[in-house]
């Protein structure tokens, strides 16, 4: 049996601009507009009037959402309680340097490297220099 947040009527079918995307609060406007331009539904946090909720809150809306969350809190590497394939996905982003350009550099990579598509469902930490991506055990 599929994943749950996978077999919601309303999920997307697979191709360019599938992913539906959150980005957290500490994510701005360039970085929705990047993906946008590589043609993904984003929306953010802070638009949504939820910049500071606790995690679990805002999980609530991701998984209302069914979307994938793009952040920077590293809460949510916690596999136990965001285990690959319970979820639509998320991107931890980890730049080594602090700002909106460092994010941006390591965010651009990953577009530039694959499809949001394929990191569905799974947990991926990506910096500079490479994305590590946990998927559900078979």
């Amino acid at each position: 049996m599929q994943p749950n947040w996978r077999v919601r009527k309303n999920v997307a079918v697979k191709g360019v601009g599938a992913v539906r995307i959150k980005l957290d609060e500490n994510l701005g406007r360039p970085h929705a507009a990047l993906l946008k331009r590589h043609g993904y539904d984003a929306d953010r946090v802070f638009d949504e009037g939820l910049s500071g909720v606790v995690d679990s809150e805002l999980w609530v809306h991701v998984r209302r959402e069914l979307r994938f969350l793009i952040t920077l809190d590293l809460g949510f590497a916690d596999v136990r309680r965001y285990a690959p394939g319970t979820h639509p996905g998320i991107l931890l982003l980890r730049p080594r340097r602090k700002g909106r350009n460092a994010v941006s550099l390591v965010l651009r990579r990953v577009l530039a490297e694959r499809r949001m598509e394929t990191l569905e469902g799974c947990l991926a930490v990506a910096d500079e220099v490479r994305t590590r991506v946990r998927r559900l055990k078979t």
